[in-house]
């Protein structure tokens, strides 16, 4: 999938210096996550259906 024009994002609880945080970016159907340190490395894609199940698991611990 490219994802040359997607339009990453990360959360406003971020630090400013660029620390480690993991960017999102919406995708028809998907979300895609990256490592805002290495933002060539890789991505993972995942539904969106998942990716709110990570986020309501993730808020609960």
């Amino acid at each position: 999938m490219d994802l040359s024009t997607a339009t990453w994002r990360k959360s406003r609880h971020s630090a400013h210096d660029g620390g480690a945080c993991v960017e999102v970016a919406n995708i028809p159907n998907t979300v895609a996550l990256r490592d805002s340190k290495n933002p060539d490395g890789g991505h993972i894609l995942v539904t969106r259906e998942d990716f709110r199940h990570l986020t309501e698991t993730l808020k609960n611990l």
